[in-house]
C-alpha cells in the first residue's frame, strides 16, 4: 500500500493511504486542492495541489473529481438574445443542427 506524507494543522505530519485523499482538479486537471480527514484529531483538511502535487497523487492512485469555473451569471441581455431566439420560427431546427435530438420533444 502506498503511503502519502501530509501534515495535519493540529496534529502535524501524518501517513495516509490514497483512500484516505480526494483530489479536486480544476479546469484542464493540472491543478486543484486535495482533501481528507486526519486520522488523529478527525479535522477535516484541504490542501492546494501544484501541478507536481496532482502528478503524483494520481500515479499513486488517489481517487479525483474535476470541477469546472463557474459559469458568468446570466445578464439582460442574455435574456433578451434568449427569448428572441425562441420567439423565431426555427428555433427548434437550428438547435438540432448544433447537434440536438428530437426523440422524445416533438409529438
Amino acid at each position: 500500500m502506498t503511503t502519502i506524507k501530509t501534515t495535519c494543522d493540529q496534529c502535524g505530519e501524518i501517513h495516509l493511504g490514497t483512500a484516505d485523499i480526494a483530489l479536486e482538479l480544476e479546469g484542464n486537471g493540472d491543478e486543484g486542492n486535495y482533501r481528507f480527514v486526519c486520522p488523529e484529531c478527525y479535522l477535516v483538511q484541504r490542501r492546494p495541489a501544484s501541478a507536481r502535487v496532482v502528478s503524483v497523487l494520481l500515479a499513486t492512485g488517489v481517487s479525483y473529481e474535476v470541477t469546472l469555473a463557474p459559469a458568468a451569471p446570466l445578464c439582460d441581455d442574455d435574456i433578451d438574445r434568449f427569448a428572441r431566439e425562441l420567439a423565431s420560427d426555427d428555433w427548434f431546427e437550428r438547435l438540432l443542427s448544433l447537434g440536438g435530438s428530437s426523440e422524445g420533444l416533438r409529438s
